[in-house]
């Protein structure tokens, strides 16, 4: 009877030492709260983007990682596309952007 409380005890701390593993974070991956706040600044935005007139129907995909934003897809001008950089910009929680829009025609 000992020994399947010492194996049952032995289970339990290799599932809670594999559970928190799994909630540390290295050099290519995000902690949860990271995600989390990399998820909101994306948010936004798309949000920013969406709502200016200008940028409204155009194909823009942002993807953020570590407070880094990536604009990526297509626009009619390169003054669309230094307007999306510059919103990007002024969202709180950027710390960089990316501008890899093409523009299209060129």
């Amino acid at each position: 009877m000992r020994t399947i409380f010492g194996f049952a005890r032995l289970l339990a701390v290799l599932a809670i030492f594999v559970a928190f593993q799994g909630c540390s974070t290295t050099q290519s991956h995000e902690s949860t709260g990271q995600y989390v706040d990399d998820s909101v600044v994306t948010s936004k935005v798309k949000a920013a983007i969406v709502n200016d007139m200008a940028l409204k129907g155009l194909q823009i995909n942002v993807k953020t990682y570590q407070g880094v934003v990536q604009l990526s897809g297509f626009v009619n001008s390169t003054a669309n596309a230094s307007r999306a950089e510059e919103l990007a910009r002024g969202v709180q929680g950027v710390t960089e952007v990316h501008n890899d829009l093409i523009v299209k025609g060129q």
